[in-house]
C-alpha cells in the first residue's frame, strides 16, 4: 500500500503580489506544491508548463475576466477544480460562476482555515472526476482476462517474482509475449503494486494508432494547430502525469516517434503539437509487444536508443501450449467470474481433455472466448465435447476423421477470421464488428455457429 502523502499542484492567479505571496505562504507544505502567476498570460504559460489539480483564480485580472478564463483551464486541463477569489460585491458572480464549472469561492479577505478546507474537497473532487473519465474511457481494461495472475506453473512464479521486485520502482519494464498471453495483466500487476497506485493507468495499444495522428494523441495538441484542431485536447502522457503510461505494441510505433518518446523517458518533458512551451510530468512507462525487438533494430525499424533504454528490465510471458498444466486453473477462474452468484459451469472430462490437448494459438484470450461460448451451450451447466468450436475437436487426441481439414468451410473460414480481427483489436467486439462489417449481433452468431 502507498502511504506516501500525495502531492497537489495549485496554481495562484491574483494580479496582487501580497495576496500571492499569502497564498503561496500559507498553503506550500510537503503535500502542497504552490505556483503563482500575476495575470492571464503568466498563468496560461504556467499551465503549460505543468499539469495543476486545483487553481485559485482572482475574479478580476487586468488583462482578462477570470470566469472567461476558467473555461480555458477547464479545456486545457483534465478534471482540474477552479476556486474562484471574489471580493463581497462579486459574491452574485462567483456563485453564478460555480454554475458554469467552479468549484467554490473565497471572499476577501481569506479565512484560511476554510481556505484550506475548500482546496482540500477542489482536490478530492477533481480526483472523482478523473476517475469517472477514465472508468467512461475504459483506459487500460479488457475483459477477455483475469485482473490477476493466475496458475503456479514455474513460468508464472518467476512472473510474479519479477513483478514483486519491480513494481515499487520508476525503472520502464519491457513485456513480451505472444499475442493473448495476457500481457496487460501483468501490466496491471506492476501499476497496482506500485507507489502510483492511486494515479491512472493509460493504456493505449500503438497498433490502433493512425500514423497522422500518433504524435497528437500521445503528446497532445494546441487549438489550430492543424486543421480540425477546433480546441486543445490533452495528450496519453498528461492524462499518466504521476502514474504509469503502457504502451502495448510498442514495436508498431514510427522510428520518428520513437525518437520524441525516447526524449520524455529521459527528460520527463514533452511539447504538445502546436504548442512553443514545453510541459514537464512524472511517468512510469510499461511497453509490450509480440515482437522481437532486438530484430526490428537489425532490420533498421526500431530504434536501438529506444531499445536499451526500455529494456532495462524485461518480462517474458510463455504462450499457453508452453504451460498447460494452468488451463484447469484458468477454466475454473474464468466459470466463475462468469457465473456471479450462482453456481459455476464445470468441464466434463472429454471436453478437458480437448482442452488439454490443444495448441492455444489465440492463447489466453482464446481459451476465455471458448469458455464464454461454453457457458452459452452448457445443458444442466455441464459443458461438453459439443459446446467447443471445431478446431478443437480436430486436433484435440486425434480422433476422428481429419481429412476434411484440407478444406475448411465456409462457417469455419468466417470464424477464423473473425478472430483474428478479434485478436488484432484486443478482443473488443463493437470494434470487430465494425471493422467487419457486421452488427454486433451477427458476429456472436457467426461465433457461436463456427
Amino acid at each position: 500500500m502507498n502511504n506516501q502523502p500525495t502531492s497537489i499542484n495549485i496554481l495562484v492567479v491574483d494580479d496582487e503580489k501580497s495576496i500571492r505571496r499569502l497564498l503561496e505562504k500559507e498553503l506550500s507544505s510537503q503535500r502542497r506544491s504552490i505556483t503563482t502567476a500575476g495575470n492571464a498570460r503568466e498563468s496560461l504559460m504556467a499551465i503549460r508548463r505543468d499539469v495543476f489539480d486545483v487553481i485559485i483564480l482572482d475574479i478580476s485580472l487586468p488583462d482578462a475576466n477570470g470566469i472567461e478564463l476558467m473555461s480555458r483551464f477547464h479545456e486545457e486541463i483534465l478534471g482540474v477544480q477552479i476556486v474562484l477569489i471574489t471580493g463581497y460585491g462579486d459574491v452574485d458572480d462567483a456563485v453564478e460562476a460555480m454554475k458554469t464549472g467552479a468549484c467554490d469561492y473565497i471572499t476577501k479577505p481569506f479565512d484560511l482555515g476554510r481556505l484550506e478546507q475548500v482546496v482540500e474537497k477542489a482536490y478530492q473532487l477533481g480526483i472523482l472526476h478523473k476517475k469517472k473519465f477514465l472508468k467512461e474511457q475504459e483506459l487500460g481494461k479488457n475483459s477477455s482476462f483475469p485482473d490477476q495472475i493466475v496458475g503456479h506453473s514455474t513460468a508464472m512464479d518467476e512472473v510474479r517474482f519479477l513483478i514483486g521486485k519491480v513494481a515499487p520502482t520508476s525503472v520502464p519494464v519491457l513485456i513480451t509475449g505472444e499475442s493473448g498471453t495476457g500481457k496487460n495483466v501483468v501490466a496491471r500487476q506492476l501499476h497496482g503494486l506500485s507507489l502510483r497506485q492511486e494515479h491512472p493507468m493509460i493504456t493505449k495499444n500503438c497498433a490502433t494508432l493512425q500514423e497522422e495522428l500518433i504524435r497528437s494523441e500521445l503528446f497532445g495538441y494546441c487549438k489550430g494547430a492543424f486543421t480540425g484542431a477546433e480546441e486543445s485536447r490533452q495528450g496519453l502522457l498528461d492524462l499518466a502525469d504521476r502514474g504509469t503510461l503502457f504502451l502495448d505494441e510498442i514495436g508498431e510505433l514510427s522510428v520518428g516517434v520513437q525518437a520524441s518518446l525516447l526524449r520524455v523517458m529521459e527528460d520527463q518533458i514533452f511539447r504538445p503539437v502546436g504548442d512553443k512551451g514545453e510541459r514537464k510530468v512524472d511517468i512510469r512507462f510499461i511497453f509490450a509487444t509480440n515482437r522481437n525487438l532486438k530484430e526490428e533494430v537489425a532490420k533498421g525499424m526500431f530504434s536501438p536508443a529506444l531499445f536499451h533504454r526500455l529494456n532495462v528490465f524485461a518480462i517474458k510471458i510463455l504462450p499457453l501450449r508452453k504451460r498447460k498444466e494452468e488451463i484447469p486453473v484458468l477454466i475454473e477462474y474464468f466459470l466463475g467470474k462468469m457465473n456471479p452468484g450462482s453456481t459455476p459451469c464445470v468441464v466434463s472430462k472429454n471436453a478437458m481433455n480437448r482442452l488439454m490437448g490443444y495448441d492455444w494459438p489465440g492463447n489466453v484470450r482464446e481459451l476465455h472466448n471458448v469458455m464464454e461460448r461454453g457457458v452459452i451451450l452448457a445443458n444442466n451447466k455441464v459443458i461438453t465435447e459439443r459446446c467447443l468450436p471445431l478446431e478443437l475437436l480436430e486436433s484435440g487426441d486425434g480422433t476422428g476423421d481429419n481429412t476434411h481439414n484440407l478444406f475448411p468451410t465456409l462457417e469455419q473460414m468466417d470464424k477464423s477470421y473473425i478472430l483474428k480481427v478479434l485478436d488484432h483489436v484486443d478482443g473488443n467486439r463493437s470494434k470487430a464488428a465494425e471493422i467487419l462489417g457486421i452488427s454486433r449481433k451477427t458476429l456472436y452468431r457467426k461465433l457461436l455457429n463456427g
